[in-house]
């Protein structure tokens, strides 16, 4: 996956050019870095993707395999059922 990077030095020039102090053009420059770096942390890899896509699968077909024996289970119930009476 690819990401935009951040230009940290742009960022800093830019605010030092619209008349910030460099002092403060700094520390906000240090506040968004810290900030984007939190965020691209959180992105999910592709392998956290992989694992959750296997779980999913293990998921679905349990509850597909679930479904298939209680429907057969219900079905084989009431057939027992109907032929009792016959």
């Amino acid at each position: 996956m690819s990401t935009i990077p951040f230009d940290t030095h742009a960022f800093y020039v830019e605010l030092v050019e619209s008349g910030l102090a460099e002092k403060t053009a700094d520390a906000l420059t240090k506040a968004v870095t810290k900030i984007e770096l939190a965020k691209l942390e959180e992105l999910a890899t592709k392998r956290d993707i992989s694992e959750m896509k296997a779980d999913l699968q293990r998921w679905t077909v349990t509850v597909v395999m679930g479904t298939a024996i209680l429907q057969t289970t219900i079905i084989a119930a009431l057939m027992l059922k109907l032929t009792a009476h016959i």
